[in-house]
């Protein structure tokens, strides 16, 4: 079957905006979705952010072209909203390594341990969690529970185990849980690029799982350290327009590349690995937005008990240090301490 040609795109945008426009509906794009995707939505940016700006609107209908867990928070954090999943096959390989049972009998071979779970993860681990935490502010998160707890951290096993070795918790148990993406992002790739582009900036986005490997080879020694950048979405997004480079390497999914060129033109990007694309994000096309809108399609609910659960643990986390507001590592001057 052959491509949607340029002006079949835009038709289609055009029709999803006026419907869009009838239902009183934002319709939100993470930064790894298609780039006719992105194009279209109200706000691009991270999976936290974007339930951020959907809380705010006064829409009745919220979009989200992400994926599922993603969809979930912003259920749980909009619940007089009515959020629509574009496609169910929208999943997440991270998420999909621990389920509630699974964390209940995790907790229940370590009774009155701490759980810490990143927010790629569903609402109902969410809801037997005690806190959650983003990769901004997962440090910090640790560090504020006592040191003689017992703390359960789920489900990134890179996350983890940089979160150990910044913290030095010797106490604390970490979920053997990866994302897929996280294999095109290796070390032996990232030095390959940076001999190929020496001038070049690194920029990593550590929102999703498939960046965490870089963040656990940096504390490790793997990664070196010079001229890199952690960033927020905003600020990796940013960025190039404050900096005197005129080359990026970019670790994450290759999706933010789009974002990055569109709002920065006259600089130049390349992927740290271009392989690092999830299937998951992909899955999200204009016509199935457009039918999200026409049919109510399909529409993500959280239970009211689990909503309230996962809600106690999202809010805790955002009350320490105002939500992920401190770096995960130290890093070279010039850093954006981000989400």
């Amino acid at each position: 079957m052959a491509a949607p040609k340029l002006d079949d795109f835009a038709l289609l945008q055009a029709e999803i905006k006026d419907l869009a426009h009838d239902r009183n509906a934002v319709i939100l794009a993470h930064n790894y979705e298609r780039a006719e995707v992105q194009d279209l939505a109200d706000f691009v940016g991270d999976s936290l952010g974007l339930s951020r700006e959907a809380a705010k609107t006064s829409a009745d209908v919220i979009v989200f072209c992400g994926v599922h867990f993603m969809a979930e928070t912003a259920a749980i954090l909009s619940p007089t909203k009515t959020v629509l999943l574009p496609d169910l096959a929208a999943g997440c390989s991270l998420a999909a390594t621990i389920n509630a049972d699974g964390l209940r009998k995790w907790k229940a071979e370590h009774p009155g341990a701490i759980v810490v779970s990143y927010v790629n993860t569903s609402a109902e681990v969410k809801a037997e969690s005690d806190y959650c935490c983003t990769s901004g502010n997962a440090v910090e998160v640790v560090n504020s529970i006592p040191a003689d707890k017992e703390i359960l951290f789920l489900p990134d096993m890179f996350l983890g185990a940089h979160v150990r070795r910044m913290t030095g918790r010797q106490n604390m148990h970490v979920w053997m849980g990866e994302c897929h993406v996280h294999a095109g992002i290796d070390p032996e790739n990232i030095r390959l690029q940076r001999t190929l582009h020496p001038e070049a900036e690194f920029l990593i986005h550590p929102e999703c799982g498939c960046s965490t490997s870089v963040l656990e080879a940096m504390s490790a020694g793997d990664v070196d350290p010079q001229g890199v950048q952690i960033l927020s979405t905003e600020g990796m997004i940013k960025r190039p327009a404050h900096s005197g480079a005129n080359e990026f390497i970019v670790a994450t999914e290759v999706g933010i590349l789009h974002r990055l060129r569109r709002e920065n033109p006259s600089k130049r990007f390349f992927a740290a690995n271009e392989r690092a694309s999830c299937a998951y994000m992909k899955v999200t096309t204009l016509p199935k937005v457009r039918d999200a809108l026409l049919y109510d399609q399909h529409r993500i609910t959280v239970p009211a008990d689990v909503a309230d659960k996962a809600r106690r643990a999202i809010e805790r986390m955002v009350s320490i240090g105002g939500g992920a507001k401190q770096p995960l590592s130290p890093v070279p001057e010039g850093v954006d301490p981000g989400e």
